[in-house]
């Protein structure tokens, strides 16, 4: 067959075993020619292992089958209040997981057909990616803390913000790094911390928003987010420490975070 041109999309049929065998080949050939490509193929092969890893207690339940029609518009959008169970988001990734492979999870967690306001989604998306990273080891992020400089500036230019990696050595937290994330219908950044007992928060910071909230979201049993929304960006704060320690954090990140964005 001829030649064709490869694109991104691609990537994530190669990693679904959706790519045609005789097109293989020249992907190969492609992907050995293009460096930036190359290296998202790593980094999507990574976060699909990362998110089966996460996520292998559910993978081979069987899909609600109420969610199995939302996920494929077979159902009427619904509110859901957001005191819902934590269970959700290991149900939704299942789902997507078995529909679609790994690589739609993050960027469809707030789109599975429900009415979310845009704190809820915030929050969810927030949540979710801390989930996933926070347990990781070796691939929790992508550009680590002793990198900080391309960190904040790689980030900056791919969210659209003035992004500065608050210091909360006072809180005991230190940065480990960062990675960028699919947010809505954009990006979100995400930088990783931990304490000297290995305990983990994540800061998600996204443009996209134009609303304005602020609030605690998430359960007893599971991680909170402490999240903003407010003159164009959003941030949510997520972690498992307690509540009124987890509100120290956030407001001394969002107060770095806000001096960055305005300097």
């Amino acid at each position: 067959m001829s030649r064709r041109d490869f694109s991104e999309r691609d990537i994530h049929m190669a990693l679904d075993g959706e790519l045609p065998g005789d097109e293989r080949t020249a992907y190969e050939a492609w992907l050995e020619a293009n460096a930036e490509m190359k290296a998202k193929s790593a980094r999507y092969a990574a976060d699909r292992e990362a998110l089966r890893t996460a996520f292998n207690g559910v993978l081979d339940e069987p899909v609600p089958v109420r969610l199995s029609k939302v996920v494929l518009g077979e159902a009427p959008v619904v509110r859901v209040s957001p005191s819902r169970s934590r269970w959700w988001l290991a149900a939704a990734a299942a789902a997507i997981l078995a529909i679609g492979g790994a690589g739609g999870y993050l960027a469809g967690i707030g789109r599975l057909g429900l009415e979310n306001t845009a704190e809820d989604q915030l929050a969810e998306e927030a949540i979710a990616a801390h989930v996933i990273y926070a347990a990781e080891t070796r691939h929790a992020v992508e550009v680590p803390a002793s990198d900080k400089d391309h960190l904040q500036s790689w980030l900056s230019n791919q969210v659209g913000l003035k992004l500065v990696a608050p210091d909360l050595a006072a809180q005991g937290f230190q940065l480990v790094g960062g990675r960028l994330l699919p947010a809505g219908q954009g990006k979100a950044a995400m930088l990783l911390y931990e304490d000297v007992k290995g305990e983990r928060i994540s800061l998600f910071v996204t443009a996209e928003s134009a609303a304005k909230a602020k609030g605690t979201y998430g359960e007893d049993d599971g991680p909170e987010a402490v999240y903003w929304l407010d003159k164009g960006y959003g941030c949510a704060v997520v972690g498992s420490l307690p509540r009124e320690q987890l509100a120290a954090v956030a407001k001394s990140a969002y107060g770095q975070l806000l001096a960055g964005l305005q300097s």
